[in-house]
């Protein structure tokens, strides 16, 4: 019985570190600046307002969406393997101020 009640603890808290959205910054950092920073391939540089405007002007599911199903040279899911959706959110508000 000790056993299993240690497994359900690990578990639960494993999992529980997935309910949280990462912050935009930190998803930026570890996955986004290496094309976004300069621009590579066409991306929208972080923090070019002029160049997310009509990007944000699609709307955030249709963002996230092309996050998550790739556009041009990203690939789908970016370069983020454990993102989520509001995860993607945070990061492309971050980029886009």
């Amino acid at each position: 019985m000790k056993k299993l009640l240690a497994l359900s603890a690990v578990a639960a808290l494993t999992l529980s570190a997935n309910v949280f959205a990462q912050e935009g910054e930190a998803v930026y950092n570890k996955a986004c600046q290496v094309c976004h920073s300069m621009g590579v391939a066409g991306a929208p540089k972080s923090h070019d307002v002029a160049a997310w405007e009509p990007r944000l002007a699609k709307g955030m599911d249709a963002l996230i969406g092309s996050v998550k199903g790739g556009l041009n040279a990203m690939p789908p899911g970016g370069m983020c393997t454990d993102c989520t959706d509001e995860d993607y959110k945070n990061a492309i508000e971050f980029m886009s101020k």
